[in-house]
């Protein structure tokens, strides 16, 4: 009985690697370009994720420097984050190609289809993913996030 189970449960049998030059994806970034390493790589994880705590923080600053006079209650400060979280992020990504926390780490987006930089409405999307959370925690081989897949912008070093 055991082996008529494994015969369907192991699945296909494994591929090995093809021949050098065939391979889709050596490195994180190459399908787009990108080089391995240095000035416009791709962006890890961590940095990246770093520079969200920034931009999250400077939101926080803001919206509690609007509740000392008077703009945001306490009962609507959650909110007042998001939305300057949101506006701050897209705005200034379309402005400069980076929000601050994204500066203050070296970081920028980019656009991954041959435009010249990253139009608001992608900009718009692209925050209103991120603070979806989910989108931005599946990644592709490029160690791109869902919600860079959607609006074809990549997080590059500069």
């Amino acid at each position: 009985m055991p082996s008529s189970f494994g015969s369907w449960l192991s699945g296909p049998p494994p591929v090995g690697p093809g021949p050098q030059d065939q391979r889709p994806n050596d490195y994180p970034g190459q399908r787009l370009g990108l080089p391995q390493s240095g000035p416009k790589s791709l962006a890890r994880m961590g940095r990246r994720l770093c520079a969200l705590l920034i931009d999250w923080l400077i939101a926080y600053g803001l919206a509690g420097l609007a509740m000392t006079f008077g703009w945001v209650s306490i009962q609507n400060l959650s909110t007042a984050v998001l939305v300057i979280w949101f506006l701050l992020g897209a705005v200034s990504v379309r402005l400069f190609g980076f929000t601050p926390g994204q500066f203050a780490l070296g970081l920028m987006v980019v656009p991954t289809d041959n435009r010249l930089h990253v139009g608001f409405g992608r900009a718009l999307m692209r925050g209103l993913l991120i603070a979806l959370v989910i989108p931005a925690l599946i990644s592709d081989s490029d160690l791109r996030g869902l919600h860079d897949r959607l609006t074809k912008t990549a997080v590059v070093r500069r």
